[in-house]
């Protein structure tokens, strides 16, 4: 399959490149929220962030600190949001994972959420739901 993230790792589709190193590249969103809208890209191929290594996660985090500073300070935001999309239901349109890094300005847009309301004892049901699949993920990963 074809994917556009890992023809630019390979230069062979353009992209404006912010930042590179051995396992991550940064360049500028061809269709940004915010002018300086940037995104950060493992340079091997994973689909979600739920496959990406653990070893390989460091060098990606630590890339994210000097990339959204720089963001932040090169366009003189107010402040950025960093987004991870990640599944079709999320909003991911390139199945390659990714960060965005959005810089904010105090009179851009807002994002209203419908926020939801536990009931009853329902946040424990949710709480073991997902304790459930974390400890066989935890004796894998440990």
């Amino acid at each position: 399959m074809k994917c556009i993230f890992c023809e630019i790792v390979d230069a062979k589709a353009p992209a404006v490149v912010l930042y590179e190193n051995d396992s991550v590249m940064a360049f500028l969103d061809i269709n940004p929220m915010n002018f300086g809208h940037t995104l950060v890209i493992p340079k091997k191929h994973y689909h979600d962030f739920s496959t990406i290594p653990a070893k390989e996660t460091a060098d990606l985090i630590h890339a994210m600190q000097i990339v959204s500073k720089a963001v932040r300070d090169g366009v003189k935001a107010d402040g950025y949001n960093i987004i991870s999309n990640n599944g079709t239901a999320a909003g991911q349109s390139v199945s390659h994972f990714h960060f965005h890094i959005i810089p904010r300005f105090s009179s851009d847009f807002h994002m209203k959420v419908n926020l939801k309301k536990y009931t009853g004892s329902s946040i424990y049901e949710y709480a073991e739901k997902i304790k459930k699949e974390i400890n066989p993920l935890r004796r894998d990963n440990e």
